[in-house]
């Protein structure tokens, strides 16, 4: 069985763009999202530059990781800007301090005031 090849539209994202903006829009570089949906960097390198055709064995893990849905993954609905944006990185280690024991949270917590009250006598 032979691929039809995809005609896009005049400024419309191939699936390997959009796959590579969505990663980069959720702070992850190829190696992080391959590490997170249980992959190959080289395979996430594949996905967003030489295939016109989504891993859809994968489309789930990628969805739930990139925190969008299989329509928006997909290009048939657009995503949805909230017109804030914030550091995913950072978001995704709280969740990872979240998971420490009660003793190297609060440790953490410590830091982090320490730093924060620092920048406060700074301004």
């Amino acid at each position: 069985m032979s691929k039809r090849k995809v005609i896009l539209q005049e400024g419309e994202e191939t699936f390997g763009k959009r796959l590579a903006r969505l990663r980069k829009a959720a702070g992850y570089s190829q190696k992080e999202l391959a590490a997170e949906i249980g992959i190959s960097y080289r395979m996430v390198a594949y996905y967003e530059g030489e295939t016109q055709y989504p891993p859809t064995h994968l489309l789930p893990a990628l969805t739930k990781t990139l925190g969008v849905t299989a329509d928006q993954l997909l290009g048939i609905e657009k995503v949805k800007e909230n017109g804030r944006s914030k550091d995913t990185r950072l978001w995704r280690r709280f969740k990872q301090v979240e998971k420490l024991p009660t003793l190297k949270r609060k440790q953490i917590v410590q830091i982090l005031d320490t730093f924060i009250e620092s920048e406060k006598t700074k301004q």
